[in-house]
């Protein structure tokens, strides 16, 4: 078993120099402190946790503020607690869950009793009411999301709206002229979550920099939804051509109702989804998407979030994953078939610039 003298000597420092690295108790070279902590990484020197704990006054222990909200869809919630818990544990700590419905007192409850040493906040929106206490706070935080002013803050997330300009980017590309955007349940962007709304500014921004015709679809998460949607979009727009989907539960659906109303994917609708690589690639037809990459977020989110407690200089405030989009096998070229027949169409009703359906938060 690796001990804290084996540790001092593979760094060149004493036993006594570890110690305070490991509790904080005197102030020590920032390379110093480097240098024991690869030490500790290569050696896979761990501390008694009891111990470490009692010794730098910390519990060891991050809190993730996750949703528990209609809206969310957990396997993909999942997908990021089970990142950040792998990371912590990586770090020597645990991770204490909390719940997006405890609030602000669920957060000051837990900062007051030293429960936990820092936080993570899942779920943001953009007019976040946590944000003043997570400003205030003794413990350090990360945000995976950004709300409309970050400062102040320190952030992670992938770029949302660069998601939504990378799918009509994308169907522009191969011909399509007319696209829509199916979107996340129409409470999430009552709530101003942030994600949401930033695919949904990314997309329209990118149709009308580009002259597309577009709209945006909220969707209930359900099958029937999903059906209800796609007849809905065929009878208001039937020169649709390319369908973006920002809503991991009716992706498969919407495209499984698009079939058995008679369309071809992707030779008379091509599809492009916002969603996990897993639910893309293992899809009956290999959908075309832009990755959530959870794995890589969650474990971001932890490394910013130690090198906060750790008091590192230059810990960037907002750190944004850049969008990717992969071709599979559900979008293509607008084919000559949907492009020779115009007299089967009926006129559209969304154009460059139109309003998108987006319900409004309450505070507008």
């Amino acid at each position: 078993m690796v001990k804290i003298t084996d540790v001092a000597r593979h760094a060149n420092v004493s036993a006594s120099t570890v110690s305070y690295a490991l509790s904080g108790k005197r102030p020590i070279s920032e390379e110093t402190r480097r240098r024991i902590e690869d030490s500790i990484r290569e050696l896979g020197y761990r501390p008694h946790a009891g111990a470490r704990s009692l010794a730098s006054s910390r519990s060891q222990v991050i809190g993730l503020v996750l949703p528990l909200r209609k809206g969310m869809h957990m396997p993909v919630v999942m997908q990021f607690a089970t990142s950040v818990a792998t990371a912590a544990r990586e770090h020597d700590h645990d991770v204490l869950l909390l719940t997006h419905n405890e609030g602000e007192e669920g957060i000051n409850r837990v900062a007051r009793s030293r429960l936990a040493d820092a936080f993570i906040i899942m779920d943001v929106e953009m007019d976040d009411r946590r944000l003043p206490l997570l400003r205030g706070l003794d413990q350090p935080s990360v945000l995976i999301g950004f709300p409309s002013d970050p400062a102040g803050l320190t952030c992670i997330d992938l770029d949302f709206a660069g998601a939504g300009e990378a799918c009509v980017e994308h169907l522009a590309s191969l011909g399509h002229r007319t696209v829509a955007l199916v979107g996340s349940p129409p409470e999430v962007y009552v709530r101003g979550t942030g994600f949401a709304r930033r695919v949904a500014a990314g997309f329209t921004a990118a149709a009308d920099r580009l002259g597309l015709r577009s709209s945006v679809h909220p969707c209930p998460e359900s099958p029937a939804a999903a059906q209800a949607m796609a007849e809905q979009l065929l009878h208001e727009q039937p020169e649709l051509s390319g369908v973006v989907i920002h809503n991991e539960p009716v992706t498969q659906p919407l495209i499984a109702a698009f079939q058995t109303m008679g369309l071809r994917v992707p030779q008379d609708l091509s599809v492009v989804a916002i969603c996990p690589d897993e639910t893309a690639e293992q899809a009956p037809l290999p959908i075309s998407s832009v990755s959530i990459p959870s794995a890589e977020i969650g474990t971001g989110a932890v490394d910013l979030l130690m090198a906060k407690l750790a008091e590192h200089d230059g810990v960037p405030e907002t750190t944004t994953l850049p969008a990717a989009l992969t071709e599979r096998a559900t979008s293509a070229a607008v084919s000559s078939v949907t492009a020779r027949r115009p007299e089967d169409r009926l006129e559209h009703t969304h154009t460059p610039g139109s309003p998108g359906r987006i319900p409004r938060s309450p505070s507008g």
